[in-house]
């Protein structure tokens, strides 16, 4: 097989459609239908995907939660204002030496000191190529960074963050803390469509993944299969385990909310069955990807050459979704974080909600 390059994932986007806000509200958001067999793509609203489900599915939610990860300050040599993303504790004992990313990376070299909010400072203590280690002068906990710390919105959005994405950039069922990014495929979901679900019949569950340097990390080479992923930490409890393995051996399918459920459940099949207990995934899924345990997708429109989109085409085919990008920019669809969203299902478009597999 001829190896994937990084640029056949490649489709121009018009700014204009990249939501810099959130929906007026939550859930009212615009839903393309992808058919995997053919036919063209069916548009909807988020709030019919009750009826689009077949009965009995289960749905994954990751419920990670996301931390106030972004510090502003000043350079202490300069002046100069500066952005630090913090990803997580280079020891999960020591919340004084942090794993971060940082625009004009090479600028933040080892010694340079940094002043930020209730006059925390922080020195560069290692160098790497994607990331900063960054080390303050006491130690920046969950509390302090909910006082202190900013949402960190993604590089597309151009403006700063506001209280109303202290709210919207976080799903309603947010538990685990220690992303730094929304699981955004989860960000459609209100209380009243989950109460829609359950009178269906539907049930769902909840993993965790929090989001990193893996999914942040863009792919720099050409050839796809010569990106190296970052680790992410992952956990699934036993009893989701038990929910999923049953509806799998009943024949229910599995529909995976968000890419980051998808890495989670892939990641942890082992020898037919699923894992339950932490881990830390480094998977790359893209085109020619056997699934093991998802049926189908719910999830957002992704950013050109991502290791996002690559998963995603693995499960509906690069073609046939970038086709259906092309007609979402045609329609107007949204993009990104809070843009609109796609559902992949198992079966047919044509009996969605109705006929077997």
């Amino acid at each position: 097989m001829t190896a994937m390059k990084r640029t056949d994932f490649s489709f121009d986007l018009p700014p204009h459609l990249i939501a810099q806000f959130p929906p007026a509200t939550r859930g009212s958001s615009r839903l393309m239908v992808l058919d995997r067999w053919g036919g063209e793509p069916l548009h909807r609203e988020v709030t019919d995907l009750p009826s689009l489900l077949e009965p009995g599915s289960l749905l994954v939610f990751n419920n990670a939660k996301v931390r106030k990860a972004r510090l502003l300050g000043v350079s202490r040599e300069t002046g100069k204002p500066v952005e630090f993303l913090l990803l997580h504790p280079v020891n999960p004992r020591d919340d004084r030496s942090w794993l971060t990313m940082s625009p004009r990376a090479k600028r933040r070299r080892v010694g340079s000191r940094y002043v930020f909010a209730d006059a925390l400072e922080g020195e560069i203590a290692e160098a790497g190529e994607a990331y900063r280690v960054l080390r303050f002068d006491r130690p920046v906990d969950d509390s302090w960074l909910e006082r202190y710390g900013h949402i960190p919105l993604p590089p597309y959005i151009k403006r700063p963050d506001t209280s109303l994405d202290a709210e919207r950039y976080q799903t309603v069922y947010a538990q685990a803390s220690g992303s730094v990014a929304a699981p955004t495929a989860g960000l459609h979901f209100t209380e009243e469509l989950l109460g829609g679900l359950a009178r269906r019949g539907i049930e769902w569950v909840f993993i965790t993944l929090h989001v990193g340097l893996g999914t942040f990390l863009p792919v720099r080479t050409e050839d796809i299969e010569d990106h190296p992923m970052h680790e992410e930490v992952f956990s699934i409890d036993r009893l989701s385990a038990q929910k999923i393995l049953r509806a799998k051996a009943e024949g229910r399918p599995i529909v995976a909310v968000g890419t980051t459920s998808v890495r989670t459940l892939e990641s942890a099949w082992k020898q037919g069955s699923l894992a339950a207990g932490t881990g830390r995934t480094a998977l790359f899924i893209y085109p020619g990807y056997t699934f093991k345990v998802i049926d189908a997708l719910f999830t957002n429109f992704h950013t050109p050459e991502s290791t996002l989109l690559m998963l995603v085409s693995a499960f509906a085919g690069r073609e046939r979704l970038l086709k259906a990008y092309e007609t979402a920019i045609q329609e107007s669809y949204r993009f990104y974080s809070y843009g609109d969203a796609m559902f992949i299902p198992r079966q047919r478009a044509t009996c969605l909600g109705e006929c077997s597999p």
